[in-house]
């Protein structure tokens, strides 16, 4: 499996994928359950972690505090830290939208 980076660069830069197309969920102290979710557009590859663009400017998150990653609404990483969390929160994001 490739790590999240990795993952990460080959949607960025491999034209099979839209980038739209991607969801990342990633730890985010103090947001509820310390966690919160991007969508591609948003994000920005650096080399030690991804950029988030907010509202309030863009936030630096480490690649480490990953914790899934999916495409096409399919689960395409998930931190073995956190195994079986895919399904609670793919589920939570049906629910929210």
């Amino acid at each position: 499996m490739l790590s999240s980076h990795k993952l990460l660069q080959q949607y960025w830069h491999d034209d099979r994928y839209d980038t739209g197309n991607v969801r990342v969920w990633y730890i985010d102290r103090g947001a509820p359950n310390d966690r919160s979710s991007v969508r591609g557009p948003d994000i920005s590859l650096a080399p030690y972690y991804m950029n988030i663009r907010t509202t309030d400017g863009e936030k630096p998150v480490p690649y480490h505090r990953i914790l899934l990653i999916t495409y096409e609404g399919k689960v395409t990483f998930e931190n073995r830290k956190v195994q079986g969390l895919a399904y609670q929160l793919t589920e939570e994001s049906h629910s929210t939208g």
